[in-house]
This record gives C-alpha cells, sequence and structure tokens, in this order.
C-alpha cells in the first residue's frame, strides 16, 4: 500500500464516530429528525400529489423534503460520514463496500400511511458501523414522540412535552402474547402464525413503529414475512437491541447491513424476550406457501 494511501485511510479513521460520542451525538440527530419531521407535517396538511418509483412504490413531496433535510443537516454535523438514503438508493455496492461507518436514512417511514393519512409514519435515522446498527432515531411526526438509542447507552422514549424515559423489551408469556403486525403488508403467513398462538392480542400500526412497540414493552414480537429494506429497519433495530430484544433472520441471525449489492432485508422476527422459544409458531407460518 502507498503512503498516499496509507495517510488517506488514518485520515478517514480520525474522522470516524467514536463510541463514546455516540450518546451526545443521538441529542444532534434527534433534533435533525425534528427538523423533518416539521418538513413532513407542513406537506402532511396540504392536498399533496403522489407519484410513484420504479418499483411501484409511493413517493410524495414529503418523502424528498425530508430527504434533502436531513442530509443537508447530517452533512454539516458530519461531512466525513457519508449518507444511504431510501431516495438516494442508487449508490453501488462497489462504493458503499468500503464504508465503515455511514448513515443510513429512511426520510418518510410508512409513506403508504402518510397517504391515508392515519399518522403512523416515522423519520428514521441509523449510523451503520460495519455491518451492524449502532445507533438509531425514530421520530413520529403527528405525535410528536421520538424513540432513541446508541450502542452500551440503553434506548429511550422522548415524549413531545420533553420527557424522556429509558425503556425495555418485557418477558414473554405463551398464554398472553401480543403480536405487532403490518398495517399495509399482512398477509397468508402471518395470519397463520396468529393463529398458531393462544389467544393473541394483535396490534397492528405502520412503519417501525411496530419495532417500538416491541422495544418499549407493549408487544413480545413483530413478524415480518415479506420484503422491507436495510433503510426500514436500521434505526428500529438498534433501538430493539438496546432495551434488550433481538432482530434476527427466520435462520436465527442477527440482521446485518451493507454485506451485499441488492438492500433488501431477509424476512425477519422482532423479539423482545431473548430467551422465548419462537420455532414451533414460526414452523407453522412457513407451512402456508403465498
Amino acid at each position: 500500500m502507498s503512503s498516499r494511501s496509507n495517510k488517506d485511510n488514518k485520515a478517514k479513521q480520525m474522522n470516524e464516530i467514536k463510541h463514546n460520542e455516540l450518546e451526545e451525538l443521538t441529542s444532534e440527530i434527534l433534533k435533525i429528525s425534528y427538523q423533518a419531521g416539521k418538513r413532513i407535517l407542513e406537506i402532511y396538511e396540504t392536498d399533496f400529489s403522489v407519484e410513484n418509483k420504479k418499483d411501484d412504490s409511493p413517493l410524495t413531496a414529503a418523502d424528498m423534503a425530508a430527504h434533502n433535510t436531513i442530509c443537508e443537516q447530517l452533512t454539516k454535523l458530519t461531512p466525513s460520514i457519508p449518507i444511504l438514503s431510501e431516495e438516494s438508493s442508487h449508490i453501488s455496492f462497489s462504493d458503499r463496500q468500503n464504508w465503515n461507518q455511514y448513515w443510513l436514512v429512511d426520510p418518510l417511514d410508512g409513506t403508504r400511511e402518510f397517504i391515508k393519512r392515519n399518522g403512523e409514519f416515522s423519520v428514521n435515522i441509523a449510523l451503520i458501523e460495519g455491518n451492524c446498527s449502532i445507533m438509531g432515531v425514530i421520530h413520529i411526526p403527528v405525535t410528536g414522540a421520538s424513540y432513541s438509542a446508541s450502542i452500551n447507552n440503553g434506548a429511550y422514549k422522548h415524549e413531545a412535552n420533553g420527557d424522556k424515559t429509558q425503556i425495555s423489551v418485557r418477558r414473554t408469556t405463551a398464554n398472553a402474547i401480543t403480536v405487532a403486525g403490518s398495517r399495509s403488508h399482512g398477509n397468508e403467513r402471518l395470519q397463520a402464525f396468529i393463529a398458531s398462538l393462544s389467544n393473541p392480542e394483535v396490534l397492528s400500526v405502520g412503519s417501525s413503529l411496530k419495532f417500538c412497540l416491541v422495544a418499549e414493552g407493549t408487544a413480545d414480537i413483530y413478524p415480518r414475512f415479506g420484503l422491507t429494506s436495510e433503510w426500514d429497519t436500521a434505526a428500529a433495530q438498534a433501538i430493539v437491541e438496546e432495551a434488550g430484544g433481538i432482530v434476527i433472520d427466520t435462520n436465527y441471525k442477527r440482521l446485518e447491513y451493507n454485506t451485499k449489492e441488492s438492500l433488501l432485508n431477509p424476512e425477519f422476527l422482532v423479539i423482545a424476550d431473548k430467551q422465548f422459544d419462537w420455532s414451533g409458531y414460526l414452523e407453522n407460518a412457513y407451512k402456508t406457501k403465498i
């Protein structure tokens, strides 16, 4: 390796965010998420139009307004850390694979819920290091509430009035299971999973709020039998893990980021109680073909 390459690598490492800086940095990311949320609400209150992207997913002016706000502010805050947003997902793996740290952003998670005007959408900002999410912020513009976490610093819920409470997952009891389910993406496999439970309670909500229900001890599991993208899960995974839960694929492997060209996630489970055995219920779900 040339001396110039060594210098470039050392400079890059010096500019990376250190773990002991994460707690203070999280406060700044919360502020950025609030700014993006304000821009989203300005458009939410208008007669906005809806376009379709190449994959037929919806796109509104709010998505782009939030994207532009977040990217501008992150660039000012951490100019040496690259940004991957849902609205800039054309960045190739050949470029991304050399990133040790980067921001992974969903400017408006739950665009379908935004269009339905049900309030169940959020701003998601995560910091990825290696292949893991080490910090996450989720802001819910309609309620003003937020969730945050960073590695080794715990997970928190922030109320609109400024109150901050540490959150944690709960123990799971087989005859009193609460499932967080998708508002817009349920399918027959999810129904089969639910049917295998004993008198479960099902909470149907949109966007990454399902993760938050697990993290704050309201739900026991969020099973996702269908496609998502890495920006849909990264911020929420950091929050669930710091609250004591896990986010794993159906082979019981921790969900990872930036490992391949595709930005699609495998099907996964968000689990509160690490000791509870979900294998039988999962087997029942996969007997159903979708």
